[in-house]
């Protein structure tokens, strides 16, 4: 039995936890303002907002319903769009409204519900902030425009709130119907009543956020026998032990964006962010599901290739350990059995001495897969380079770590030759292929030019023109 809370609502449901979130309120509930786009995370007009507690405060993520399973919503709150609605029109859609931000309105709800979830976010109110609820949701009609006119608007209504609890605020000031004061308490008896992690049988599948597994195989997920592990407790967190990070396998790619460490360790983890999916994906993703994915332009599996992350396996009984670098034995063929799954991932966290950069071009700047991603972390004693790790994906049938480039750069004085010879090197060890992403040519020249792309941002004392030469 699957139990959360539906807007104002509590549903106890015996349907396949593999359902839907999208079809369970659409076809169940006949709450149709949660509109069917591309029913694969992309175009945010199945925006939903999920609230749960987190350390006993009550924090809501927006998410795309198309690829929400009912079994990741287990004791928590989801809110449509009829779930904001009040008698007349609230605030952040009287933005929407006045700024003439709706034209088609088939995206609208989406729009709503983000923005809705921005207001209910205790991170400052900021313009950037609102622009950045939206950016999962996408318009083909207004051109954008007046829908940056209502976030303008709606943040200078949303600034007044400065220190108070967001949630408070906006149902004293009627942004937002009055029910949400009352939810963190509901969330609260209903987890003490029954477990809070589904159980699953003995031919079980695992899943964490689902955002690849349910548009690749839809049809198969829904009627599924599924473990959820996005939700299991011991699967959770980010910590620091010595000189290592250790990460919960279903951690997702926000929990690595709000974690201290990683933003110590990793100061412009925000730009590499950016070019990385959306924010309802990046509240739904789990790292290890884009290790175990086994694309190879799993923008985060090249993340971690460079910094030679090392994953825990298990199945339950027994435990190995075994470098991310070797987990790629082929395309899609991993080693791993089949009922193990990543407990944790580790790795060493950067020296003072050691720079990290990420980079990747796809066809659009965000929203979109790569044709090529690349990272690099290089370790410097002065202008020596101690060691380093260059990563790429796009260009070839598994994630590579670029071993020959990577150890033909240890312990070479860093100059703009050294790092023309290693993109020579690093074109040797792909085998790209021609597709929709670009011809094998392309991929091999864009390569090289990341390659000294990383160089340029981590070093920019280097000649621009020489490295133009190639």
């Amino acid at each position: 039995m699957t139990q959360f809370i539906l807007n104002d609502k509590e549903i106890n449901t015996a349907l396949h936890p593999g359902t839907l979130v999208l079809d369970f309120i659409r076809y169940h509930k006949n709450l149709m303002g949660t509109k069917i786009g591309c029913r694969e995370g992309d175009c945010g007009a199945c925006t939903v907002l999920v609230g749960e507690l987190i350390n006993d405060e009550l924090t809501y993520r927006s998410m795309t319903s198309c690829l929400l399973p009912l079994g990741n919503v287990h004791h928590k709150h989801i809110v449509t769009i009829e779930g904001i609605n009040m008698d007349q029109l609230n605030p952040v859609q009287q933005c929407m409204s006045d700024e003439g931000a709706s034209q088609c309105g088939f995206c609208t709800p989406g729009f709503v519900v983000s923005l809705a979830g921005f207001c209910l976010s205790n991170e400052p109110s900021s313009y950037k902030n609102a622009i950045t609820s939206i950016d999962g949701n996408i318009c083909r009609c207004t051109g954008y425009k007046s829908i940056e006119r209502a976030a303008a608007r709606l943040t200078e209504l949303m600034e007044e709130r400065k220190a108070e609890d967001a949630i408070d605020f906006v149902t004293e000031r009627k942004i937002l119907p009055q029910y949400f004061k009352e939810v963190k308490q509901r969330l609260s008896v209903l987890k003490s009543k029954t477990n809070g992690v589904l159980q699953a049988k003995d031919n079980y599948n695992f899943l964490g956020g689902g955002t690849d597994l349910y548009v690749q195989q839809p049809e198969n997920m829904v009627y599924a026998d599924i473990d959820f592990l996005y939700d299991k407790r011991d699967l959770k967190g980010i910590k620091r032990v010595g000189n290592k990070c250790y990460i919960g396998s279903s951690a997702t790619v926000t929990d690595i964006v709000e974690s201290e460490i990683f933003q110590e360790y990793f100061p412009e983890l925000p730009k590499f962010i950016k070019l990385v999916s959306s924010t309802p994906i990046r509240n739904m993703a789990t790292i290890a599901g884009n290790f175990i994915n086994a694309s190879p332009i799993g923008d985060f599996t090249i993340f971690f290739l460079a910094l030679d992350a090392h994953l825990l396996l298990s199945d339950g009984e027994n435990e190995r350990t075994i470098p991310l670098r070797k987990l790629y034995k082929g395309y899609k063929y991993l080693d791993k059995e089949e009922k193990e799954f990543i407990q944790q991932i580790y790795f060493e966290l950067p020296s003072k001495n050691t720079f990290f950069n990420f980079e990747k071009v796809s066809k659009r700047t965000h929203l979109d897969i790569a044709s090529v991603n690349t990272a690099i972390s290089i370790t410097m004693n002065e202008d020596e380079i101690v060691s380093a790790a260059i990563s790429a994906g796009g260009v070839g049938p598994t994630p590579l770590y670029l071993s020959f480039a990577s150890e033909f750069l240890n312990g070479k004085i860093l100059n703009e030759e050294i790092i023309l010879e290693a993109i020579e090197i690093a074109k040797r060890e792909i085998s790209p292929i021609s597709d929709a992403r670009g011809s094998k040519e392309y991929k091999t020249l864009l390569l090289g030019q990341l390659i000294k792309a990383h160089f340029l941002s981590l070093f920019p004392v280097l000649d621009v023109e020489k490295m133009m030469i190639n």
